[in-house]
Formats: structure tokens, C-alpha cells, sequence
């Protein structure tokens, strides 16, 4: 028993110091968000000049289903763009979505923007997401398509630095972050501390570390002529995880990814455990269909349960040296959680509103994770997509 006892503290020690060794790298990569705000206002004040004539024109894809709490706001940020050539192609799969009329509100509204709503029930794949993808490429008209999910608001400059790293003929994907808010009730709040605390943080370390492999779909942006050469919306309509294969697929030519500069603002709008629960299951098993070997490896990223652990081991005397790594581990790791916690709050008062739900979250996460391990499905909008392991998908 007491050979037991030893053997399982020295897998746990190291794995205790570990995760908080991640919690303080994890709060150095992210940066705060007062500093995202001053670098976009730093940009927005680069760019009070008008924009060049020349500058390549647009095509927006913007797929949709549903009427989301504030679409119409965040859709409307499209249509404040300041590019001087866009276009806006909105698609539904179904005459009865409400989304329709949302859009016929924006034309309404902004008039003299290039706005086309695609309304068309046929089904390409598995994938409806990418199904929508696929008709509305029909009428892109524009040598750059830049893709974006429904629930995002941008800024004014958003187009015109989504796009500009484009120039350059070598790189092939934009993409970029996204920063959440809760929508609704207390489980939107939850939601909102996945993206900030937990996602965020996760790509950040990633990049730093010299990774491209990845694609968000908050946005993508590339040539149309990119898109051909990969075989278009087509290649992914069968993909889960649709915005990792379309930026894999364009690295396959050769090309590189650009994670872009600015962060664009989501919406958490799933106001039940239930629904937040499945969404971010999903998520985790769309990791583990890309990335197995780093999913297995995300139990060092669960900071609160770690520190737990290391409690109950500090109090289970296990000697006096052991106890003092303990108790630097838990000393690091709790302050590392806490300033990781404040980098990702907007203002003091949400930091003290939402410190409380810290553990929660961690701990949500850790099941969360184990639950992820199995399955062999995920559900998305009604829609059953298999989890292929990434091998098997490309």
C-alpha cells in the first residue's frame, strides 16, 4: 500500500508542477485585453488616410441558420467595412430560416452595399456548413474570399488587415482569434471563460512556439485562385472539422498561415449547461480528430483540479522536500491562474465578477476532456459528422 502511495505521488509531483508550469506560460502568451483594444486603436489610427482605389476586392461568405441574439449588430459590422470594393453573399438552406429576415433588414438598412442573400436547400455532404460554403461560391465574384462565422463583430479595418498579408504570393490562409461574451445567462459566462482562458491561450503558446497548423472559422481568408487549386468548398464537405482542413489543404500547395493581428469579437449564446456542454464536447473531440497525440496531452492545461491534487498531496505529508515543490507549485500556478484570469477580463469589474467561476471552469474542462475521449460522432446543428482521426480525413 505505502509502495502504492509512493509510486502514484511520483507521477503526480511532476504533473502538479507541470500544469502550473503551463499556467504561467499560458498567462505570458496571452495578452491583455486592454493591450488588443490599444493595438487596434493604434491600427485605426494608421489608417485615417481613404483607401487606395486599388485595393483587391472582396467576396464575403457568410453562412447562416438560425436567428442568433444579435445578428443583425454583429452582421452589420460587415456592412461598415471601409474597404472601397465588397461583397456580401449570405446563405440559408431553407426559405423558412429566420435568418432571411435579418438580412433583408440589412439591405434595407445599407443600401448601397453589395448584399445578395442565397437561399438553396441542396446538400453537398455530411458537413452542412460547408454545404452553405459551397452555394454561396457560386456567386462570389471577387479574386479574395473571406470567410467568417455568423456570431462575430469586427471593426472597420477588419478587411483590409485580414487580407493584406495576402499580398505576399507565399502565404496561402488568414486567419485569426477571437475574444467571447457571455450573451445571456450564467452559462454564457462559462462559455465565454473556454474561448478566453482556456482556447485562447492554447493557440497563443502554439504560434510562439512556431506552429501553423491550425485555421478558425471566426475567419479565413484566401485567393478564390487558392481555393480552385485545393478543389474548392468540395474537398471539406465531408470534413468535421471544416476551417483546420481548409487552411491544411492550402499548406499542402506549399503555402504558409498567417495568424493575423486582430481579434474579432464572438458571442457565447448557449444560456443552458445542456447546450454549452455539447458545444464545447464537440470542440474538444474536433481537437482529437485533428490532433490526437496534443489532445491526450491537455490534462496539463486544467490548472484548478491540478492544484487540488497538489493540495491533498501536501496534506498527505509525503516529506518534507516533496511538500516544498508543492507548495511552489501551487504558489506559482494559483497566482499564474489568477493573472491569466485578468489578462483575458475586459475590466476589473467583470475580473471579480467571473474569479469565482475560475474552478468551475477548470474542472468542467477536465470532465469535459475525458467525456471527449469518446465517441465516435458529433451533433452540429442537427447535423451527425463522424469524428475521423486526422490521417484518415486527407
Amino acid at each position: 500500500m505505502e509502495t502504492a502511495s509512493f509510486l502514484s505521488a511520483s507521477v503526480l509531483v511532476p504533473i502538479c508542477c507541470l500544469a502550473s508550469l503551463y499556467a504561467l506560460v499560458a498567462a505570458f502568451a496571452l495578452p491583455s485585453a486592454r493591450s488588443d483594444r490599444q493595438r487596434a486603436h493604434h491600427r485605426r489610427a494608421q489608417r485615417r488616410s481613404p483607401p487606395q482605389a486599388g485595393a483587391v476586392a472582396i467576396s464575403v461568405l457568410k453562412p447562416l441558420c438560425g436567428g442568433e441574439p444579435r445578428l443583425f449588430e454583429n452582421l452589420a459590422t460587415f456592412c461598415e467595412q471601409a474597404h472601397p470594393q465588397y461583397q456580401l453573399l449570405f446563405g440559408v438552406s431553407s426559405p423558412n430560416d429566420p435568418a432571411i429576415a435579418v438580412v433583408r433588414r440589412l439591405q434595407a438598412a445599407y443600401p448601397t452595399r453589395d448584399i445578395e442573400l442565397v437561399s438553396d436547400p441542396l446538400v453537398h455532404g455530411q458537413n452542412l456548413k460547408v454545404s452553405n460554403l459551397i452555394n454561396l461560391a457560386a456567386y462570389a465574384k471577387y479574386p479574395i474570399i473571406v470567410l467568417a462565422d455568423s456570431d462575430i463583430a469586427v471593426k472597420p479595418d477588419y478587411l483590409a488587415h485580414i487580407t493584406a498579408p495576402l499580398a505576399d504570393p507565399q502565404v496561402g490562409i488568414v486567419t485569426c482569434l477571437y475574444r467571447a461574451q457571455g450573451v445571456g445567462s450564467f452559462w454564457t459566462r462559462v462559455g465565454a471563460l473556454f474561448i478566453n482562458e482556456w482556447f485562447a491561450p492554447s493557440v497563443r503558446i502554439a504560434h510562439t512556439a512556431g506552429s501553423r497548423q491550425f485555421g478558425f472559422g471566426a475567419t479565413l481568408a484566401l485567393r478564390a485562385s487558392t481555393l480552385d487549386a485545393i478543389g474548392g468548398f468540395q474537398a471539406i464537405k465531408d470534413c468535421l472539422a471544416d476551417d483546420y482542413w481548409l487552411a491544411e489543404y492550402t499548406r499542402k500547395l506549399g503555402l504558409t498561415t498567417v495568424l493575423s493581428e486582430v481579434v474579432v469579437e464572438t458571442d457565447v449564446i448557449e444560456s443552458e449547461f445542456s447546450s454549452l456542454w455539447r458545444r464545447e464536447t464537440r470542440w474538444l473531440r474536433t481537437i482529437r480528430s485533428i490532433n490526437p497525440l496534443g489532445f491526450a496531452f491537455l490534462f496539463i492545461t486544467f490548472t484548478s483540479p491540478w492544484l487540488a491534487i497538489a493540495a491533498l498531496l501536501v496534506l498527505g505529508h509525503g516529506g518534507l522536500a516533496r511538500e516544498a515543490v508543492l507548495v511552489g507549485s501551487i504558489t506559482i500556478g494559483a497566482l499564474a491562474r489568477i493573472d491569466l484570469h485578468a489578462r483575458a477580463s475586459r475590466d476589473v469589474q467583470t475580473f471579480w465578477r467571473d474569479l469565482p467561476l475560475v474552478p468551475l471552469r477548470d474542472g468542467m474542462l477536465a470532465v469535459q476532456w475525458i467525456v471527449a475521449a469518446f465517441g465516435s460522432h458529433v451533433t452540429w446543428r442537427g447535423a451527425r459528422i463522424p469524428v475521423v482521426v486526422r490521417g484518415d480525413a486527407g
